[in-house]
């Protein structure tokens, strides 16, 4: 068994009475429980979610002064320059702000730092290269800026006001900027607030704007009280999916209301690229995090993210079309790439890895590309799930990515390594670092240190979260039909999970696939009988006997006929 199974406590005379309070099946009941939503009105706003249930924007912190010194700007002439970030989150909040800003009279000009050359976040290199391409008084930071006290400071020093909009950890003592609109303040500070702390800055950039315009209605800016927000959901449902934040409370607004969008969408730069990436003509989740971002997310792994850009503000068709094929190309490029440094680092770790007293993995050479170091320490966690940090690049400092398992919070330990490290940061499960290559070894000891003292044996093991136990007869179309509607899923919101015990194979199973690695089972309880699909099997053992099975419900669509099939996650004997 490769997971450690972790049922939900079943609850059935609460589930019982939520099923008949609110006309839902007990199982379905159940399932939301399992998310902590046990209120009926929790429940309805979860299950229909609408723009009017958003908060108000200038609940978020500091957002009151962000809009004053923005307006003043406007009122000046002064030109503004956002300063964004080269992923999908940084791209689309800097599309989306631009957008804004220009329909509303600003003058205003984007910047993205590059990856090689400028690095992470609001980098001195980045700033100077910013200001001598676009000269200005204000500096609005986007999906960056909450640890740059260094820059801040001295852009202050050179007559630019700096405004921060960010969503990742603040440092201490946080940097000086005009105003630092980041949810992590109200926690931080322990404000009393019913704004939404888990927005990315897609999100945030949505929020911002929606204090423009509420303040610029009150104020009688032109053009304010006729300007429509919604149009701009298909980005913020973009970046939102991409940069895996929780998919509850604003995010799952914004999320279904800019799926909605996104499926329909009249931007020319996302027409072109669905076209490119073969989408299908409604969106969900899954298309937008392994279909759209990979291939935003292309340009700025490999140089820059400025195709992206000019990607989202292409006026029309023919100007978006070479573009989308060109960051399809670059995504091809980055998987081969990708590839490559994958079957490298496996290699070496599985030359090498004692799970008894591996309990973090940290792997480094000379010439690996830093744009995909973060999605190789994806795959090395997903083959051995361990916290796990990527390093490469040329010289004498060296970047890498990390990524973490559930209890060991990455930010946290990269502290207790400040002494070995350039610079570092990040959030609990993903983080970014600069070091020496002669300091790998001991950060690779340093790690497996604090990940000794903090992480039991057990944590070793990948959990897999289920919902309930079920018979195979409790799944059936139309309780798939109920089950669908917690998408959207993602982060936060995962999709329904059950297991069902004693089955056994009604006929032998099919192999299927270019290399046959994926599995088709034909599963009953005796009583019930479903298809079952294992992607992605390859080798492993297959069920024999009486076995139980952990799985996703899923409807299969073929040729216009609609059976139940089971994704298969786990098995053990029974």
């Amino acid at each position: 068994m490769k997971h450690r199974w972790l049922p939900a406590p079943p609850q059935p005379l609460l589930a019982l009475k939520l099923a008949a309070d609110l006309k839902l099946s007990p199982l379905f009941a159940q399932c939301l429980i399992n998310r902590g939503l046990s209120e009926p009105d929790a429940i309805e706003h979860f299950l229909h979610p609408r723009l009017k249930q958003l908060a108000d924007p200038f609940l978020l912190p500091n957002m009151p002064a962000a809009v004053e010194r923005l307006l003043r700007a406007r009122e000046a002439g002064e030109a503004l320059v956002i300063f964004g970030d080269y992923d999908v989150d940084g791209v689309t909040a800097t599309t989306l702000l631009a957008e804004v800003f220009g329909a509303l009279g600003w003058s205003v000009n984007a910047y993205l730092p590059h990856r090689l050359e400028e690095g992470y976040g609001l980098s001195q290199d980045g700033v100077e290269n910013c200001l001598k391409k676009f000269p200005t008084q204000l500096l609005l930071a986007v999906d960056c800026g909450s640890t740059a006290v260094a820059t801040i400071a001295w852009l202050q020093a050179r007559g630019v006001d700096v405004i921060v909009l960010d969503h990742h950890q603040v440092s201490s003592p946080a940097p000086a900027a005009v105003a630092l609109v980041n949810p992590q303040l109200s926690t931080l500070n322990a404000q009393p607030s019913t704004a939404f702390t888990e927005l990315c800055s897609a999100g945030l950039a949505f929020k911002l704007a929606h204090a423009l315009v509420k303040r610029g209605r009150e104020i009688g800016l032109p053009d304010a009280a006729e300007y429509d927000l919604r149009p701009l959901l298909d980005l913020v449902a973009l970046g939102t999916i991409a940069d895996l934040v929780p998919l509850v409370g604003e995010n799952r607004i914004l999320v279904a209301a800019g799926l909605e969008r996104l499926s329909d969408t009249k931007r020319p730069g996302l027409v072109a690229l669905k076209q490119v990436a073969q989408c299908p003509p409604t969106l969900g989740t899954y298309e937008v995090g392994f279909q759209l971002g990979p291939r935003l997310n292309a340009a700025g792994r490999l140089e820059t993210a400025e195709a992206a850009l000019q990607l989202l503000r292409a006026r029309d068709l023919s100007a978006a079309l070479p573009i989308a094929q060109q960051l399809d190309a670059q995504n091809r490029e980055r998987q081969k790439i990708e590839r490559s440094i994958v079957d490298e680092v496996l290699g070496a770790v599985r030359a090498n890895f004692h799970p008894e007293t591996d309990f973090v993995i940290v792997q480094g050479q000379l010439l690996w590309h830093i744009g995909v170091v973060g999605i190789v320490a994806s795959r090395v966690v997903q083959e051995f799930y361990r916290p796990t940090f990527i390093v490469g690049g040329d010289g004498d400092q060296w970047r890498g990515s990390g990524r973490s398992i559930a209890g060991f919070d990455l930010a946290a330990a990269l502290r207790e390594c400040d002494d070995l490290l350039v610079r570092h940061g990040g959030h609990a499960m993903a983080a970014g670092i600069t070091i020496r290559p002669d300091q790998l070894t001991a950060f690779r000891a340093r790690l497996n240190d604090l990940a000794r003292r903090t992480l039991k044996p057990e944590d070793l093991q990948p959990p897999l979260r289920l919902d309930a136990e079920i018979r195979l007869g409790d799944i059936s179309l139309a309780a798939l039909a109920e089950l669908d509607q917690f998408k959207p899923t993602g982060m936060g919101n995962p999709m329904v999970q059950f297991f069902a015990r004693g089955l056994t194979q009604q006929r032998p199973l099919l192999r299927m696939g270019a290399e046959k690695q994926h599995i088709k089972l034909w599963l009953t309880d005796g009583q019930t009988s479903h298809e079952a699909v294992w992607w992605n099997a390859g080798k492993e053992s297959v069920p024999e006997g009486k076995f139980d099975v952990a799985f996703a419900p899923q409807v299969n669509d073929y040729n216009g006929r609609r059976t139940v099939q089971l994704k298969i996650l786990d098995w053990r004997p029974a």
